[in-house]
């Protein structure tokens, strides 16, 4: 920092003027030594000239005072202004050496910062990843109460996980994809099966075993389930993700007032064998649900009260062989439902109750050989409802209590009468091929609603 070293104003004015007489003393001195010591003549009176003179001599030397002071005083203040200048740049650099340092400081909090940081994610991943193969390992235990363990920390890290949540969902999916045979009896018949002794010790272990799998396929299902339940902005659900049951056996479980509302489920190939599964009130918004080629064998599968208003939701190809698979009282609005190439071969299937008010619903190319499929009190009044291609050898399809607005479509089939096991409104007139006779479908349509109404009468009394 640049000092200012100045005397004090009397000291430098006074040793100036002490300079300024010495000076001139010395040049007097000087002249007379110059001109040989002259005498000076003494008058015996002072005249007004003399006097005058000597004023002039003391204006002159105060003048001269006077402006060595003015020299000091200027000089000082020049000085003064000098050194604020130098002040001044002198505090701007330590502004800017400041501002640099500030920023200095800022880079290296930044830096350290995010060193802080990627060490945190790296810890946190680090975490995360032990989390996920301690999880992995408990599902691949033996003990039925280890996968249970397994099984809830993999769906406790797919809450924490953001980034892997999507890893763990595969993980418990795959799971259920793991071959699987269902057990062939309640404990109940197993012990007195054992009592009678039916069963060999090997047997009854095994027997245990499968109910225990049972059991943990089973909790896997009902944490899907619950995480699929959630809003779509809660921190843990699990909706637009991707689920893929592909293959699975199912023998029970609990998907009911799910929302599948975006990304790809997948069932295709699944089998439904035993117990029940339950999507009732469950919602099909988006994306895209696949149940391609599954085989619905016994138990009981409830879609009773859900909605399908977007995407699609595809059962082709599939078998229903057995229990009873329902869809009552559910809601077809649009996207695209279909049953294409499907096998109707036994058990029920009920679409009672349902609304098809939008979309498209495909039964084409499907085989009716056994069982009943039924559409009682069903209301078709948007799309039509397509049977193009479908053979009808058995079992039945009954759509003669349904309220029908728009038709449903059929194929091509020989004579007026509709095939064995069709049943369709009696008001209705067929012309060859399976089409609704033009001149009959106002007269039906009326009947329709006429029937509607009185059923609604009725129910009100």
């Amino acid at each position: 920092m640049p000092e200012l070293r100045l005397w004090g104003i009397r000291r430098s004015i006074a040793s100036a003027v002490g300079a300024a007489l010495l000076l001139v003393g010395g040049l007097i001195v000087a002249a007379l030594w110059y001109a040989g010591w002259p005498g000076l003549e003494r008058d015996a009176t002072v005249t007004a000239a003399t006097l005058f003179d000597l004023l002039k001599l003391v204006f002159a030397v105060v003048a001269g005072v006077g402006g060595v002071a003015a020299l000091v005083v200027a000089y000082r203040r020049q000085r003064v202004a000098e050194h604020t200048n130098a002040l001044a740049e002198f505090a701007h650099q330590l502004a800017h050496a400041a501002d640099l340092r500030a920023e200095v400081t800022k880079a290296l909090a930044e830096a350290a910062d995010e060193r802080a940081k990627t060490e945190t994610d790296r810890n946190g991943v680090r975490l995360f990843n032990e989390r996920f193969a301690k999880a992995s390992e408990q599902l691949g235990s033996e003990k039925a109460a280890v996968r249970l363990a397994g099984v809830y920390a993999m769906a406790g890290l797919a809450d924490d996980w953001r980034e892997g949540r999507q890893t763990c969902i595969d993980v418990l999916c795959a799971y259920l994809r793991m071959p699987y045979s269902p057990p062939s009896e309640t404990p109940s018949e197993a012990s007195t099966q054992q009592a009678e002794g039916q069963a060999s010790t090997v047997d009854a272990e095994t027997a245990r075993a499968a109910r225990e799998e049972r059991e943990v396929r089973h909790t896997v299902i009902r944490l899907i389930g619950r995480h699929l339940r959630l809003i779509l902005d809660d921190p843990t659900s699990w909706r637009g993700l991707d689920f893929d049951f592909t293959g699975a056996v199912f023998d029970g479980g609990d998907f009911s007032n799910v929302t599948f509302s975006g990304g790809r489920v997948s069932f295709e190939g699944a089998t439904f064998s035993a117990g029940r599964v339950r999507f009732n009130r469950s919602m099909f918004s988006g994306g895209e649900v696949s149940f391609r080629g599954s085989t619905f064998g016994g138990g009981e599968v409830v879609f009773g009260g859900s909605t399908f208003s977007g995407g699609l939701v595809s059962f082709e190809g599939s078998t229903f062989g057995g229990g009873e698979v329902f869809f009552a009282w559910s809601t077809f609005s649009g996207g695209e439902v279909s049953f294409a190439g499907s096998t109707f071969g036994g058990g029920e299937v009920a679409f009672d109750g349902s609304t098809f008010n939008g979309g498209r619903v495909s039964f084409g190319g499907s085989t009716f050989s056994g069982g009943r499929v039924s559409f009682g009190g069903s209301t078709f009044g948007g799309e039509r409802v397509f049977f193009g291609g479908a053979t009808f050898s058995g079992g039945q399809l009954r759509l003669d209590k349904a309220l029908i607005n728009v038709p449903p479509e059929f194929g091509v089939w020989s004579g007026k009468a509709p095939p064995d096991g069709l049943f369709l409104p009696e008001a209705w007139a067929w012309a060859d091929g399976g089409r609704l006779a033009k001149r009959h479908l106002a007269r039906a349509e009326k009947r329709q609603l006429t029937r509607a109404d009185g059923s609604k009468n009725a129910d009100a009394l």
